[in-house]
Protein backbone atom coordinates (compact mmCIF):
# COMPACT_ATOMS: atom_id res chain seq x y z
CA UNK A 1 0.00 0.00 0.00
CA UNK A 2 1.02 3.76 -0.38
CA UNK A 3 0.75 4.47 3.25
CA UNK A 4 3.36 2.04 4.16
CA UNK A 5 6.00 4.00 1.14
CA UNK A 6 4.62 7.11 3.49
CA UNK A 7 5.44 5.70 6.98
CA UNK A 8 9.40 4.65 5.15
CA UNK A 9 9.28 8.33 4.21
CA UNK A 10 8.25 9.86 7.65
CA UNK A 11 10.28 7.27 9.77
CA UNK A 12 13.47 5.96 7.51
CA UNK A 13 16.80 7.53 7.59
CA UNK A 14 19.34 6.47 5.54
CA UNK A 15 23.33 7.67 4.29
CA UNK A 16 23.69 9.82 1.49
CA UNK A 17 25.89 7.73 -1.05
CA UNK A 18 28.43 8.90 -3.92
CA UNK A 19 26.32 7.44 -6.19
CA UNK A 20 22.87 7.60 -7.66
CA UNK A 21 21.41 3.80 -8.35
CA UNK A 22 18.13 3.18 -10.11
CA UNK A 23 15.33 2.33 -7.89
CA UNK A 24 14.74 -1.57 -7.06
CA UNK A 25 11.63 -2.46 -8.33
CA UNK A 26 8.65 -2.09 -5.96
CA UNK A 27 7.81 -5.99 -4.55
CA UNK A 28 4.18 -4.51 -3.17
CA UNK A 29 1.40 -6.67 -4.46
CA UNK A 30 -2.08 -4.86 -3.44
CA UNK A 31 -5.59 -3.51 -4.76
CA UNK A 32 -4.66 -0.25 -3.12
CA UNK A 33 -8.57 1.59 -4.28
CA UNK A 34 -11.55 0.74 -5.93
CA UNK A 35 -13.60 3.14 -7.68
CA UNK A 36 -16.75 3.13 -10.00
CA UNK A 37 -19.72 5.43 -11.84
CA UNK A 38 -22.40 3.56 -9.40
CA UNK A 39 -19.51 2.55 -6.60
CA UNK A 40 -21.47 3.92 -3.34
CA UNK A 41 -18.50 3.30 -1.27
CA UNK A 42 -15.81 0.03 -0.67
CA UNK A 43 -14.40 -1.04 2.11
CA UNK A 44 -10.71 -3.26 1.23
CA UNK A 45 -9.40 -5.40 4.15
CA UNK A 46 -5.57 -6.00 3.10
CA UNK A 47 -4.99 -8.87 5.54
CA UNK A 48 -7.92 -10.95 4.33
CA UNK A 49 -7.94 -9.62 1.00
CA UNK A 50 -11.09 -8.85 0.38
CA UNK A 51 -13.31 -6.17 -1.01
CA UNK A 52 -16.73 -5.64 -0.11
CA UNK A 53 -18.53 -2.65 -2.97
CA UNK A 54 -21.63 -1.37 -2.33
CA UNK A 55 -23.72 -0.33 -5.06
CA UNK A 56 -27.51 0.92 -5.48
CA UNK A 57 -29.86 -1.32 -7.03
CA UNK A 58 -29.31 -1.43 -11.07
CA UNK A 59 -28.28 -3.51 -13.66
CA UNK A 60 -25.02 -5.82 -12.93
CA UNK A 61 -24.44 -7.07 -16.26
CA UNK A 62 -22.14 -4.37 -16.91
CA UNK A 63 -19.97 -2.68 -14.49
CA UNK A 64 -16.86 -0.39 -14.17
CA UNK A 65 -14.53 -0.63 -11.47
CA UNK A 66 -11.51 1.22 -11.91
CA UNK A 67 -8.64 -0.22 -9.49
CA UNK A 68 -5.66 1.88 -7.90
CA UNK A 69 -2.81 -0.86 -7.99
CA UNK A 70 0.20 -0.04 -5.70
CA UNK A 71 3.27 1.10 -8.33
CA UNK A 72 3.44 -0.74 -11.03
CA UNK A 73 1.59 -3.53 -10.26
CA UNK A 74 -0.27 -5.31 -12.53
CA UNK A 75 -3.81 -6.96 -11.82
CA UNK A 76 -6.04 -9.52 -13.95
CA UNK A 77 -9.69 -11.30 -13.35
CA UNK A 78 -8.93 -14.50 -12.82
CA UNK A 79 -12.68 -15.92 -13.52
CA UNK A 80 -13.69 -14.05 -17.07
CA UNK A 81 -17.28 -14.14 -18.32
CA UNK A 82 -18.27 -13.70 -21.42
CA UNK A 83 -18.90 -9.82 -21.33
CA UNK A 84 -16.03 -8.71 -19.39
CA UNK A 85 -13.69 -6.59 -20.88
CA UNK A 86 -9.62 -6.04 -19.44
CA UNK A 87 -8.18 -2.93 -21.39
CA UNK A 88 -4.60 -2.69 -20.02
CA UNK A 89 -2.76 -0.94 -17.68
CA UNK A 90 -3.21 2.88 -17.10
CA UNK A 91 -0.53 5.39 -15.94
CA UNK A 92 1.25 2.59 -14.12
CA UNK A 93 -1.82 2.85 -11.67
CA UNK A 94 -4.72 2.78 -12.58
CA UNK A 95 -6.79 -0.37 -14.36
CA UNK A 96 -10.64 -0.16 -15.51
CA UNK A 97 -12.53 -3.37 -16.53
CA UNK A 98 -16.14 -3.54 -16.90
CA UNK A 99 -17.37 -6.75 -15.74
CA UNK A 100 -20.45 -9.02 -15.50
CA UNK A 101 -22.21 -9.30 -12.27
CA UNK A 102 -25.78 -10.45 -13.09
CA UNK A 103 -24.99 -13.81 -12.60
CA UNK A 104 -21.89 -14.24 -10.05
CA UNK A 105 -21.88 -11.19 -7.12
CA UNK A 106 -18.07 -12.56 -6.43
CA UNK A 107 -15.10 -11.96 -8.79
CA UNK A 108 -11.61 -12.75 -7.96
CA UNK A 109 -8.37 -10.69 -9.06
CA UNK A 110 -4.72 -11.50 -9.19
CA UNK A 111 -2.24 -8.77 -8.08
CA UNK A 112 1.77 -9.52 -9.38
CA UNK A 113 4.00 -6.62 -8.13
CA UNK A 114 6.39 -5.30 -10.07
CA UNK A 115 9.41 -6.86 -9.22
CA UNK A 116 7.33 -10.26 -9.83
CA UNK A 117 8.39 -11.61 -6.46
CA UNK A 118 4.97 -11.47 -5.12
CA UNK A 119 1.43 -11.81 -5.67
CA UNK A 120 -1.77 -11.56 -3.92
CA UNK A 121 -5.56 -12.87 -4.93
CA UNK A 122 -8.66 -10.48 -3.52
CA UNK A 123 -11.90 -11.96 -3.19
CA UNK A 124 -14.58 -8.98 -4.57
CA UNK A 125 -18.47 -8.79 -3.43
CA UNK A 126 -20.22 -6.79 -4.86
CA UNK A 127 -23.56 -6.12 -2.55
CA UNK A 128 -26.63 -3.80 -3.12
CA UNK A 129 -27.84 -3.11 0.59
CA UNK A 130 -31.33 -0.78 1.18
CA UNK A 131 -29.60 1.02 4.41
CA UNK A 132 -33.64 2.09 5.47
CA UNK A 133 -35.18 -1.66 5.74
CA UNK A 134 -32.02 -2.17 8.58
CA UNK A 135 -32.35 -0.05 10.86
CA UNK A 136 -31.63 -2.13 13.96
CA UNK A 137 -27.91 -3.27 15.21
CA UNK A 138 -27.13 -5.43 17.61
CA UNK A 139 -23.14 -5.43 16.94
CA UNK A 140 -23.45 -9.43 17.31
CA UNK A 141 -22.33 -10.15 13.79
CA UNK A 142 -18.00 -10.30 13.49
CA UNK A 143 -16.38 -10.83 9.65
CA UNK A 144 -12.97 -10.48 11.19
CA UNK A 145 -11.24 -10.81 14.24
CA UNK A 146 -7.56 -10.24 13.54
CA UNK A 147 -5.94 -8.42 13.49
CA UNK A 148 -8.61 -6.52 14.51
CA UNK A 149 -12.10 -6.70 14.63
CA UNK A 150 -14.78 -6.02 11.67
CA UNK A 151 -18.54 -6.12 12.66
CA UNK A 152 -20.65 -5.99 10.15
CA UNK A 153 -25.10 -7.08 9.65
CA UNK A 154 -25.98 -9.57 7.27
CA UNK A 155 -28.78 -8.35 4.58
CA UNK A 156 -30.34 -10.08 2.53
CA UNK A 157 -28.67 -8.89 -0.81
CA UNK A 158 -25.04 -9.31 0.96
CA UNK A 159 -23.83 -7.59 4.16
CA UNK A 160 -23.33 -4.26 5.26
CA UNK A 161 -19.66 -4.33 6.76
CA UNK A 162 -19.29 -1.39 9.90
CA UNK A 163 -16.61 0.84 9.50
CA UNK A 164 -13.89 1.91 12.09
CA UNK A 165 -10.47 3.35 12.21
CA UNK A 166 -8.57 0.31 13.46
CA UNK A 167 -6.53 0.25 9.65
CA UNK A 168 -5.65 3.33 10.67
CA UNK A 169 -4.11 2.58 14.25
CA UNK A 170 -2.40 -0.92 12.91
CA UNK A 171 -0.08 1.19 11.45
CA UNK A 172 1.10 2.74 15.04
CA UNK A 173 1.79 -1.01 15.44
CA UNK A 174 0.75 -0.44 19.16
CA UNK A 175 -1.48 -3.19 19.24
CA UNK A 176 -0.52 -6.97 20.51
CA UNK A 177 -3.80 -8.39 19.78
CA UNK A 178 -7.74 -7.60 18.54
CA UNK A 179 -8.31 -6.37 22.19
CA UNK A 180 -5.63 -3.74 22.31
CA UNK A 181 -7.12 -1.63 18.70
CA UNK A 182 -9.54 1.34 19.56
CA UNK A 183 -12.56 -0.82 18.20
CA UNK A 184 -13.71 -4.25 19.01
CA UNK A 185 -16.37 -6.44 20.03
CA UNK A 186 -16.97 -6.63 23.80
CA UNK A 187 -19.43 -9.75 25.50
CA UNK A 188 -20.37 -7.44 27.85
CA UNK A 189 -23.54 -6.26 25.98
CA UNK A 190 -27.05 -4.99 27.39
CA UNK A 191 -28.07 -8.02 25.45
CA UNK A 192 -25.60 -10.61 24.09
CA UNK A 193 -22.36 -8.98 22.58
CA UNK A 194 -21.69 -5.31 22.20
CA UNK A 195 -19.13 -2.69 20.97
CA UNK A 196 -16.90 -1.31 22.69
CA UNK A 197 -14.71 1.95 21.74
CA UNK A 198 -11.35 2.97 23.67
CA UNK A 199 -9.48 6.21 23.07
CA UNK A 200 -5.88 4.31 22.98
CA UNK A 201 -2.16 6.07 22.75
CA UNK A 202 -0.38 5.96 19.21
CA UNK A 203 3.06 5.80 20.99
CA UNK A 204 6.12 7.31 19.26
CA UNK A 205 4.45 7.14 16.38
CA UNK A 206 1.94 9.29 16.67
CA UNK A 207 3.14 12.44 18.83
CA UNK A 208 5.72 13.48 16.17
CA UNK A 209 3.07 13.87 13.56
CA UNK A 210 0.16 15.50 15.49
CA UNK A 211 -1.77 12.25 16.09
CA UNK A 212 -0.86 11.24 19.60
CA UNK A 213 -4.26 9.82 19.82
CA UNK A 214 -6.79 7.36 18.57
CA UNK A 215 -10.26 7.33 19.63
CA UNK A 216 -12.61 4.35 19.21
CA UNK A 217 -15.24 4.54 16.81
CA UNK A 218 -17.10 2.82 14.66
CA UNK A 219 -19.66 4.11 11.64
CA UNK A 220 -21.49 3.33 8.39
CA UNK A 221 -19.37 3.97 5.89
CA UNK A 222 -15.93 3.32 5.03
CA UNK A 223 -12.16 4.30 5.84
CA UNK A 224 -9.16 4.82 2.92
CA UNK A 225 -6.32 3.95 5.16
CA UNK A 226 -4.56 5.38 1.99
CA UNK A 227 -5.41 9.29 3.43
CA UNK A 228 -5.06 8.19 7.19
CA UNK A 229 -1.79 9.97 7.68
CA UNK A 230 -1.68 13.00 5.08
CA UNK A 231 -5.47 13.69 4.98
CA UNK A 232 -7.15 11.84 8.14
CA UNK A 233 -10.26 13.67 8.24
CA UNK A 234 -11.04 12.70 4.41
CA UNK A 235 -9.79 8.76 5.15
CA UNK A 236 -13.42 8.80 7.09
CA UNK A 237 -16.18 8.57 4.31
CA UNK A 238 -19.83 8.55 6.36
CA UNK A 239 -23.37 7.30 5.44
CA UNK A 240 -25.21 4.82 2.85
CA UNK A 241 -28.24 5.84 1.02
CA UNK A 242 -31.87 6.02 2.64
CA UNK A 243 -35.50 6.50 1.63
CA UNK A 244 -37.27 6.66 5.05
CA UNK A 245 -38.29 9.76 7.24
CA UNK A 246 -36.11 9.32 10.73
CA UNK A 247 -37.59 10.59 13.65
CA UNK A 248 -35.42 9.15 16.67
CA UNK A 249 -32.07 7.70 17.03
CA UNK A 250 -32.64 4.59 20.71
CA UNK A 251 -29.94 2.27 22.19
CA UNK A 252 -27.95 2.18 24.68
CA UNK A 253 -24.42 3.09 26.21
CA UNK A 254 -22.52 3.06 29.40
CA UNK A 255 -19.11 5.17 29.67
CA UNK A 256 -16.23 6.05 31.41
CA UNK A 257 -14.01 9.58 30.60
CA UNK A 258 -10.29 8.72 30.33
CA UNK A 259 -8.04 10.01 33.51
CA UNK A 260 -6.03 12.87 31.47
CA UNK A 261 -7.66 15.10 28.62
CA UNK A 262 -5.00 16.09 25.90
CA UNK A 263 -4.40 18.36 22.76
CA UNK A 264 -3.02 17.32 19.47
CA UNK A 265 0.78 18.00 20.88
CA UNK A 266 0.21 15.70 23.88
CA UNK A 267 -0.20 18.47 26.21
CA UNK A 268 -2.44 18.43 29.15
CA UNK A 269 -5.64 20.58 28.70
CA UNK A 270 -6.45 21.60 32.70
CA UNK A 271 -10.42 21.54 33.54
CA UNK A 272 -11.67 19.27 29.93
CA UNK A 273 -12.89 16.43 31.04
CA UNK A 274 -13.58 13.88 27.82
CA UNK A 275 -16.90 12.83 26.52
CA UNK A 276 -17.84 10.08 24.36
CA UNK A 277 -20.46 10.97 20.94
CA UNK A 278 -23.48 9.08 19.39
CA UNK A 279 -25.10 10.40 16.36
CA UNK A 280 -26.97 9.82 13.10
CA UNK A 281 -27.01 12.61 10.26
CA UNK A 282 -29.23 12.71 7.46
CA UNK A 283 -27.33 14.53 4.45
CA UNK A 284 -28.34 15.92 0.66
CA UNK A 285 -26.33 13.42 -1.61
CA UNK A 286 -27.20 14.36 -4.93
CA UNK A 287 -24.30 11.80 -6.08
CA UNK A 288 -24.28 8.09 -5.47
CA UNK A 289 -20.50 8.48 -4.68
CA UNK A 290 -20.85 11.68 -2.33
CA UNK A 291 -20.24 11.33 1.08
CA UNK A 292 -19.24 13.53 4.24
CA UNK A 293 -15.98 13.18 5.90
CA UNK A 294 -14.72 13.36 9.11
CA UNK A 295 -14.79 17.18 8.95
CA UNK A 296 -18.66 17.27 9.40
CA UNK A 297 -18.87 18.95 12.69
CA UNK A 298 -15.50 21.70 12.20
CA UNK A 299 -13.78 22.99 15.42
CA UNK A 300 -14.37 26.25 14.51
CA UNK A 301 -17.51 26.66 12.25
CA UNK A 302 -20.90 25.82 11.54
CA UNK A 303 -21.90 22.08 10.61
CA UNK A 304 -21.64 21.13 7.62
CA UNK A 305 -24.38 22.52 5.34
CA UNK A 306 -25.44 19.85 3.24
CA UNK A 307 -26.70 18.32 6.96
CA UNK A 308 -30.52 18.47 6.80
CA UNK A 309 -31.26 16.47 10.23
CA UNK A 310 -29.52 15.23 12.98
CA UNK A 311 -29.70 13.22 16.04
CA UNK A 312 -26.86 13.73 18.41
CA UNK A 313 -26.59 12.88 21.68
CA UNK A 314 -26.31 16.06 23.85
CA UNK A 315 -27.49 18.66 21.12
CA UNK A 316 -30.89 20.33 20.57
CA UNK A 317 -32.62 19.15 23.91
CA UNK A 318 -31.34 15.43 23.70
CA UNK A 319 -29.72 14.24 27.00
CA UNK A 320 -25.88 14.66 27.07
CA UNK A 321 -23.77 11.66 28.05
CA UNK A 322 -23.34 10.63 31.74
CA UNK A 323 -20.57 8.68 32.82
CA UNK A 324 -21.94 5.22 34.18
CA UNK A 325 -20.82 1.36 34.55
CA UNK A 326 -24.46 0.48 34.05
CA UNK A 327 -26.26 0.44 30.85
CA UNK A 328 -28.59 3.82 30.05
CA UNK A 329 -31.06 4.14 27.33
CA UNK A 330 -30.63 7.16 25.06
CA UNK A 331 -33.37 8.55 23.34
CA UNK A 332 -32.44 11.26 20.48
CA UNK A 333 -34.73 12.89 18.09
CA UNK A 334 -34.15 13.82 14.92
CA UNK A 335 -33.87 18.20 14.39
CA UNK A 336 -33.69 20.14 11.50
CA UNK A 337 -30.48 21.50 10.22
CA UNK A 338 -29.08 24.55 8.21
CA UNK A 339 -32.89 25.63 7.99
CA UNK A 340 -33.54 22.62 5.34
CA UNK A 341 -36.47 20.23 5.41
CA UNK A 342 -36.82 17.23 4.22
CA UNK A 343 -38.04 16.70 0.50
CA UNK A 344 -40.05 14.14 -0.07
CA UNK A 345 -39.82 13.64 -3.38
CA UNK A 346 -35.91 13.63 -2.98
CA UNK A 347 -36.34 11.06 -0.10
CA UNK A 348 -37.79 8.60 -2.71
CA UNK A 349 -35.28 9.27 -5.29
CA UNK A 350 -32.38 8.60 -2.54
CA UNK A 351 -31.00 11.79 -2.88
CA UNK A 352 -30.18 11.74 0.63
CA UNK A 353 -27.78 9.57 3.29
CA UNK A 354 -27.46 8.42 6.39
CA UNK A 355 -24.31 8.62 8.64
CA UNK A 356 -24.41 6.20 12.00
CA UNK A 357 -21.62 7.45 14.16
CA UNK A 358 -19.75 6.30 17.65
CA UNK A 359 -16.81 7.59 19.24
CA UNK A 360 -15.16 7.44 22.30
CA UNK A 361 -13.69 11.04 22.50
CA UNK A 362 -16.05 13.70 20.80
CA UNK A 363 -13.15 15.91 19.58
CA UNK A 364 -11.18 12.29 18.30
CA UNK A 365 -11.37 13.33 14.37
CA UNK A 366 -8.93 16.09 15.78
CA UNK A 367 -6.60 13.50 17.95
CA UNK A 368 -7.58 15.48 21.02
CA UNK A 369 -9.31 13.45 24.04
CA UNK A 370 -8.36 11.05 26.84
CA UNK A 371 -6.29 7.79 26.54
CA UNK A 372 -8.75 5.15 28.12
CA UNK A 373 -11.99 6.78 27.76
CA UNK A 374 -14.74 3.94 27.19
CA UNK A 375 -17.68 3.77 25.64
CA UNK A 376 -19.75 0.63 25.14
CA UNK A 377 -23.18 1.02 22.69
CA UNK A 378 -25.77 -1.94 22.13
CA UNK A 379 -28.97 -2.41 20.80
CA UNK A 380 -29.29 0.91 18.44
CA UNK A 381 -32.08 1.62 16.33
CA UNK A 382 -33.34 3.90 13.71
CA UNK A 383 -36.87 5.26 14.09
CA UNK A 384 -38.77 6.14 10.73
CA UNK A 385 -42.06 7.67 10.17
Amino acid sequence: MKVKNLLLGLFASCAITSCIQDEAPNVEAAIDGCEGENILLTNISHNTKEIEVYMADMDMSKQTLVFTLADKATIQLDDPETNDTQPALQKDTTWTCQCDFSQNKQRHFTVKSESGSNQATYTLSINTIELSNYTKYSFEELKETTPYHVLYLTTESGIMQWASGNPGFEISGMAQDAEDYPTAQSSDGYSGKCVKLTTRDTGNFGKPIGMPIAAGNLFIGSFDVQNAIQHPLQATLFGFPFTKKPVRMTGYYKYKAGETFMNENKEEVPGISDMGDIYAALYESFTGDYSLNGDLFPQDGPIDGHIVSLARIGQDGNPTMAETDQWTRFELSFEPQNGKTIDEERLRNGEYKLAIVFTSSIEGAYFRGAVGSELYVDEVEIVCE
